[in-house]
């Protein structure tokens, strides 16, 4: 074997094992996430008034007798100790088991696997067009002089703002109730998907911009922008080519943390335009006093959050060539 060779095996040696220790690390972080987020649901949801037994019996208007609200806490543990039903719900979540739902007595795996497909189109949709939004504002602000500066900072600042409830009634009034252009609530088809897509893509795309903005700005002083000027290489070319992509790398980062971001608002979007999905089902979830359906969209869309923020820290790498040149020394 040449020295070559050997250095060369070596190389490869080191990025397999910094690969497994960084798959590791992200396996025991995700770990960790799931038992916080599931502790912190089975106990937040206790604190909410009333009586699991009633829930599970079709809610305070069943007007069950009290034997039978006992019967019902023996069959589902509620009898015990809140410690033991903790380690009893834990047990469980680890074997994948999520319980049935006490409201519509379905398995909530089943309930949230006819809900997921939804809510992700919407969620990815939704991210999907911030960005192109968050780009293209971007673009503008620092190419278009002060006053689109100006005017560009001013709309980064007024969408990041928008609440979501307060986005959709605006939506619905103008383009459902006066336009006509779009159904106001969800129709199962293209048309019904604009108006919820805006609502939750239009304040996450005045974030990403902000974040873009001022990166840009910094990469177009950097010295490697300094260099292809001088080749003679145009400012379209530069921003397309090589500014705009690190000036990516923040908002990529951030793209686990947006579509949790989108998720959580989806609670409202869904509620509003009558449309299906996880944000719905756990409204009703919380309102029913449901547990097992709020800790298994919980935990849905925190294992979501998890794959993608591996994927993101995945592109994060292969945009940036600095992260894999400090992963090899």
């Amino acid at each position: 074997m040449t020295p070559g060779s050997r250095t060369e095996s070596g190389r490869l040696a080191l990025g397999s094992r910094r690969v497994s220790r960084w798959l590791l690390s992200r396996l025991a972080g995700s770990v960790f996430v799931l038992w916080a987020v599931a502790t912190l649901t089975f106990f937040a949801i206790r604190l909410i008034p009333g009586d699991p037994a009633e829930a599970v019996l079709g809610g305070p208007g069943s007007q069950a007798s009290e034997e039978t609200l006992e019967q019902v806490r023996r069959d589902y543990g509620l009898d015990q100790p809140l410690v033991a039903q903790y380690l009893q719900s834990l047990g469980r979540l680890a074997t994948g088991d999520l319980g049935s739902s006490y409201a519509l007595k379905v398995p909530v795996g089943e309930l949230l696997a006819a809900q997921l497909g939804g809510t992700i189109l919407l969620a990815v949709v939704a991210l999907a067009l911030a960005w192109l939004i968050a780009i293209g504002l971007s673009l503008w602000s620092t190419t278009g002089g002060r006053v689109a500066a100006s005017v560009g900072q001013g709309i980064e600042l007024t969408s990041a703002a928008l609440p979501h409830f307060w986005l959709a009634t605006v939506l619905i009034a103008v383009f459902s109730t006066q336009l006509g252009w779009f159904p106001p609530v969800s129709t199962g088809d293209l048309r019904g998907l604009i108006l919820p897509v805006v609502t939750l893509a239009l304040p996450l795309s005045g974030f990403l911009a902000q974040v873009m903005r001022g990166t840009l700005l910094d990469t177009l002083d950097s010295p490697f922008i300094l260099s292809a000027r001088a080749r003679g290489e145009g400012e379209i070319g530069i921003r397309l080519r090589h500014a705009l992509r690190h000036a990516a790398i923040p908002g990529i980062s951030l793209s686990g943390w947006a579509l949790g971001y989108l998720i959580s608002g989806a609670v409202v979007v869904e509620t509003i335009f009558a449309r299906p999905g996880l944000g719905r089902t756990l409204l009703q979830a919380v309102t029913l006093r449901d547990v097992p359906v709020v800790t298994g969209v919980v935990i849905v869309v925190a294992v979501v959050y998890i794959l993608m923020t591996v994927v993101t820290d995945a592109a994060s790498r292969l945009a940036d060539p600095r992260l894999r040149l400090e992963e090899t020394r």
